[in-house]
């Protein structure tokens, strides 16, 4: 092999690159639909649940269920949000031929890439990709990370709301 060669390890190298990240994607989009609708489900079900969006519970209630209250209330609300947020579609300045959205633009560059043989071309295509797709994974993946930490404040505040009122007559 001599230097700057492209060899198929490097194709299938860079190939698997895309595919792990395009699964990664995925991944957090299946994560944020379960945290979406355990919080849906929950605050549908759940009387406490419902309860923490009624004014009367702030206006009459103690202190402490109005703390936990208004803490189930934010934590719930947030994390519905940031599990949106996850699914929301990005917009990458960066785009390649293996984008259908930029393929207009790429397929000219493509076809001639292809009539020259041009095998770094198609190398360079599945490197920007997997940028590209690293981008878009880092970014979900912050808001899958945010989704989780507000679910489990959510049942954290839960419990803590439960235990406070359960003792009230």
């Amino acid at each position: 092999m001599t230097s700057g060669e492209i060899t198929e390890e490097y194709f299938n190298h860079a190939r698997k690159i895309n595919d792990v990240y395009y699964d990664q994607i995925k991944i957090s989009d299946q994560k944020a639909a379960y945290i979406f609708t355990f919080m849906l489900a929950f605050l549908i079900s759940s009387a406490e649940g419902r309860n923490v969006f009624n004014w009367t519970r702030y206006a009459k209630g103690q202190w402490t269920e109005i703390l936990l209250s208004g803490a189930l209330a934010v934590a719930s609300v947030l994390s519905i949000l940031f599990a949106i947020l996850v699914v929301l579609p990005r917009h990458i300045d960066k785009s390649t031929s293996l984008f259908w959205g930029s393929w207009p633009q790429h397929r000219t560059i493509f076809e001639q890439a292809a009539q020259r043989g041009d095998i770094r071309y198609l190398l360079d295509e599945y490197l920007d990709n997997a940028d590209v797709l690293s981008l878009i994974a880092r970014q979900k993946y912050r808001f899958v990370s945010l989704a989780f930490r507000g679910l489990m404040f959510t049942v954290l505040a839960y419990v803590l709301l439960l235990l406070t009122t359960q003792n009230q007559p």
